[in-house]
């Protein structure tokens, strides 16, 4: 049986019953065998006196080593402990010490101040970093929740939000997510980002899609033991999410659906483990076969894999598709031969995948990347400009691993930037603030709706820009059209394909009609992933931004007819319109029949009269009442005239 600090719950405990039935004679375990386990162990043998504790490599102290061999025997009875043939000797004084229990006392108890100042972000660092102030306390090296917090201080736009009271609280309580996943501190630090920016949207909830997504990518119990393990430690990071009542808008779902996950995946961890280690038949069969350490194993040009002749798998880009073995000793012995066969050609392809420049990476419609024709990742999420890729495979070390995912996503970035030019320009004029008033408005929305942005959601704004204001959007490459607002540039059949890209990954089952109106369905898809094909919404349908704006011309060029405009059958035609179609999207538009429709006439339209929005009624008790008393100009007096004398 195995025991590890990685495994859930669950599989430990399942693998501490495998030993304590005595289905299993051995139990072989790292260091977590010293916290909680009391099992009936009549010997301990270390297999090694060293160990890395987070920061370095050590040697193990003489109460770790007391911890570790006091699992044998316990308090029922004397248990022995020693080392393995590979381990290097105990020192006689250490063996000793152990023992007779004789261990240096602890100098100080490490401690952490409890008291924090939430005045201020810098007030809550230094209270964090407060020296105790009793003897017999030193202060605690800096834990994982402190680093987080330091290195996410740095970033301006954090800061400027936790001016804020109630955000510096929820980047604190975001900053105390657990790392279960074990990954680099970056990582770590990157998705305590994300929770800290959804949690201080306007929702206050991380998105519903977003855990969606995660646990669709986790919820399959495939691979080895290590990508369980792995895939395991992510589902515990989502259960923690879950748990957190107030981010979530649902959690008790979410809570269920965790849960109900990892016992899945902690099962077949089990089991795995299980099959590899308990399964006698097999072990009998590899010890017939005589499984030699030297097999003949390679890596062919179009990516076969075969081990003495045998073809196992295929290696496709960074991933390795293994074949199903023919029969159980087939499937165990090739397997292992195969992984040892690839792992050092996935390495090397990693190390190549990270330092190749853009030319040799491609975005297919799918959002799939390619690297020099062959897939190995694909866009998971995140900013546009930011975008998040997910890499192909689970071989490889996670430091190798990391450096090819995050150059995937450099050139996903510079491909945006590309592409995206004149949003990426309208965002940044933006930021640095080089548009002010109405036009930074306008473009703010313009840039939440992905570049198209229906012009009846801001029809008081547009209409109260000024002539300098309309020829500043104009020159950042924005045109106030008839019924919308857009990036023309957008339009062009390179923009289209990275942001259809993009939006494959959001709506995966939405596709607009090649021609024509589209239904929206249920439910709809979001405006960014319309104005990726152009489209925006019209009612119930998705319709062309640039056939809305020929609609005005048609209908401003057509025949005029009781003070309205006839949309001809011809020019509908043009459109790809039926004509129930066009009367719907007529009406969403605004417009009203003009005069009353006669039989085999065509139909007038009008654009139906919208009454200025009245201001807002100010409460008496609100501060703000003597304000608007002071905007208000008082009632006007009609003046009494006197009556002109007349002579009688």
């Amino acid at each position: 049986a195995v025991v590890m600090g990685s495994l859930s719950p669950r599989t430990r405990n399942a693998q501490v019953a495998l030993y304590q039935s005595g289905e299993v004679d051995f139990l072989v375990a790292t260091d977590a065998i010293g916290m909680g386990l009391n099992m009936d162990v009549d010997h301990v043998a270390f297999a090694g006196l060293r160990k890395y504790d987070g920061r370095r490599t050590r040697w193990l102290h003489p109460q770790e080593i007391g911890q570790i061999a006091g699992r044998a025997g316990r308090f029922r009875k004397d248990g022995t402990f020693g080392v393995t043939g590979e381990c290097e000797d105990m020192d006689p004084d250490l063996v000793e010490a152990v023992e007779q229990h004789h261990f240096e006392p602890a100098p100080a108890a490490e401690w952490r101040n409890a008291a924090l100042e939430f005045s201020s972000l810098p007030a809550l660092m230094r209270s964090l970093a407060a020296a105790p102030q009793r003897e017999g306390l030193k202060l605690a090296a800096e834990s994982l929740d402190e680093t987080t917090l330091r290195q996410l201080a740095a970033d301006p736009e954090i800061a400027q939000r936790c001016r804020d009271r109630s955000a510096l609280y929820r980047l604190w309580d975001v900053c105390q997510t657990p790392d279960f996943r074990k990954t680099a501190v970056e990582e770590h630090v990157r998705l305590v980002r994300d929770f800290f920016g959804h949690l201080t949207s306007r929702s206050h909830r991380i998105p519903e899609d977003w855990i969606a997504r995660q646990y669709a990518w986790l919820d399959r119990s495939d691979g080895e033991i290590d990508a369980l393990a792995t895939r395991l430690a992510s589902v515990r990071t989502l259960a923690y999410v879950a748990n957190r009542p107030d981010w979530l808008a649902d959690p008790a779902n979410w809570q269920g659906k965790t849960r109900a996950l990892e016992d899945r995946l902690s099962d077949t961890l089990h089991e795995k483990l299980m099959a590899r280690f308990v399964d006698r038949r097999t072990s009998a069969l590899m010890r017939g076969l005589r499984v030699r350490e030297d097999l003949l194993a390679g890596v062919a040009a179009d990516g076969a894999v075969t081990v003495e002749g045998q073809y196992v798998g295929k290696l496709s880009g960074v991933s390795f598709e293994a074949v199903q073995g023919a029969s159980l000793l087939e499937e165990k012995a090739l397997r292992a031969a195969a992984t040892a066969a690839v792992g050092p050609e996935i390495a090397r392809r990693l190390g190549r995948l990270a330092a190749e420049p853009d030319e040799a990476f491609a975005l297919a419609p799918d959002g799939t990347l390619l690297w020099r024709g062959e897939a190995v990742g694909v866009l998971s999420g995140g900013p546009l400009f930011a975008p998040r890729v997910r890499l192909f495979g689970e071989l490889g070390a996670s430091p190798a691993r990391e450096r090819a995912q995050r150059r995937l996503e450099a050139f996903a970035a510079a491909e945006a930037d590309r592409r995206l030019k004149p949003l990426r320009r309208l965002e940044t004029a933006v930021a640095q603030g080089r548009i002010k008033g109405l036009p930074r408005g306008l473009a703010y929305r313009l840039i939440e709706h992905g570049g198209v942005l229906d012009r009846g959601l801001v029809r008081q704004e547009a209409k109260a820009l000024s002539q300098v204001e309309r020829r500043t959007l104009k020159s950042l490459g924005v045109r106030l059209g008839a019924f919308s607002l857009y990036l023309p540039a957008l339009l062009k059949p390179a923009a289209q394909a990275y942001a259809q890209a993009y939006a494959a990954r959001e709506a995966p089952r939405w596709r607009p009609a090649p021609a024509g109106l589209t239904s929206l369905g249920d439910p709809a898809p979001s405006a960014q992933t319309l104005a990726a094909y152009g489209l925006r919404a019209v009612g119930p349908f998705a319709a062309s931004v640039e056939a809305l704006e020929r609609l005005d011309e048609l209908l401003r060029a057509g025949p005029k007819k009781a003070g309205g405009q006839v949309l001809s059958d011809q020019a509908r035609e043009e459109l790809g319109w039926s004509e129930a179609e066009a009367a719907a999207l007529l009406r969403a538009l605004g417009f009203v029949r003009a005069g009353k429709s006669v039989a085999g006439e065509p139909v007038a339209w009008r654009r139906r009269e919208t009454a200025a929005p009245k201001p807002a009624k100010v409460p008496a008790h609100s501060p703000f009442a003597a304000l608007a008393a002071l905007k208000t100009p008082p009632p006007r007096r009609r003046s009494r005239r006197k009556p002109k004398a007349v002579r009688a």
